[in-house]
């Protein structure tokens, strides 16, 4: 939610960002975790091991725990994560 957000905040729209916030809140097979402790826990080693931005250890990190099959981005980052199965999409277009 945050990285699609970041654009209409910056422009001031708030009614574009209302609308993002509410389609992505509803769409169908996305689910929200909390980043709780174990997340942060998890995120502080691929941090250090594959070493991450903060925010790109988070996502991996929630993408492990809540056993996700496929992380799809266009962050070439992901790549060294390991153990999970990414596909960045520039690869494929």
């Amino acid at each position: 939610m945050t990285e699609v957000l970041v654009k209409p905040m910056l422009e001031a729209d708030e009614g574009l960002a209302g609308e993002f916030f509410t389609l992505l809140k509803r769409y169908p097979n996305l689910e929200w975790f909390p980043v709780d402790l174990p997340i942060a826990s998890v995120a502080a080693r691929h941090r250090a091991i594959f070493r991450l931005r903060t925010p790109d250890a988070i996502l991996s990190a929630t993408s492990v725990l809540s056993g996700a099959n496929i992380l799809i981005t266009n962050d070439r980052a992901f790549k060294r994560v390991d153990v999970l199965d990414v596909l960045v999409l520039d690869d494929h277009l």
